[in-house]
């Protein structure tokens, strides 16, 4: 098996509204990637270069303009409102990914408008301008249902498989496997958390020994990650499921 090498790339300065990312991102890679070279680049860049900057006055209007549907809401006993929410890209997570963390100050972080095309984009980009077939992937931080802390997940793909389907393969002992789908952009985006840090200031990593997952650039986003709503068993928090079947249950009583 090829081993596995993840490292940041070094000398990307703070990126600001109308910067290229593609030029930044070419400019600190130099001639080091390779054929099959997979980068992370952390959302919040992507969101700067973007101009998907609010008022962090407006941030609780910025969550409710992103949300699509509430999963579950708490507040804390200090009155601190907690919103778990399905976002316009169809991710649920705390306050639809609007973030205030490493943001100038005064102001907060809208996600990308659209993270595949953009990991499109630089990938097809990186391709032309540096001669190497390499994936990019989009990531950003989020927790995980019956699990404490966040991690990095993947919510742009370009040129990445972001699955590795294993069903219909065989386990060490022989055994069929049936339903074993990892999904390996997650796996790469969490990775590469490990070497770009939350205050480190380098929002770039590559993944090298996985050349297998590169592929063309029309390969599948990281959208088909999220899970469709028909088939989700936990859409709702446990108080807002309680409370629809009461209210159904009363509605069906009163007829």
């Amino acid at each position: 098996m090829t081993p596995l090498a993840v490292w940041a790339l070094p000398g990307i300065g703070e990126i600001r509204p109308g910067d290229d990312l593609e030029s930044v991102i070419a400019d600190a890679a130099g001639a080091t990637l390779q054929d099959g070279d997979i980068l992370v680049v952390t959302s919040k860049i992507v969101s700067k270069a973007e101009g998907r900057v609010v008022h962090a006055d407006d941030r609780e209007d910025a969550i409710t303009a992103e949300t699509v549907r509430v999963v579950a809401s708490r507040t804390t006993p200090s009155g601190f409102v907690t919103r778990i929410v399905e976002n316009r890209l169809g991710i649920v997570q705390a306050a639809a990914g609007v973030d205030a963390s490493n943001t100038p100050d005064g102001t907060v972080l809208l996600l990308p408008e659209d993270p595949d095309a953009t990991a499109r984009a630089l990938a097809a980009g990186l391709r032309a301008r540096l001669g190497v077939r390499v994936g990019v992937l989009i990531s950003d931080t989020m927790g995980r249902a019956w699990r404490d802390g966040q991690t990095d997940a993947a919510i742009g793909a370009g040129g990445v498989r972001v699955f590795e389907d294993l069903r219909g393969t065989a386990d060490a002992e022989g055994r069929p496997l049936a339903v074993t789908l990892p999904c390996v952009a997650d796996e790469l985006c969490a990775a590469t958390d490990l070497v770009k840090g939350k205050a480190a200031r380098l929002p770039v990593a590559v993944v090298r020994g996985r050349a297998d997952l590169v592929g063309d650039l029309d390969l599948p986003g990281a959208r088909t990650i999220v899970r469709p709503i028909a088939d989700d068993m936990f859409r709702l928090g446990a108080d807002e499921a309680y409370a629809e079947g009461f209210a159904a249950g009363a509605a069906c009583a009163g007829r």
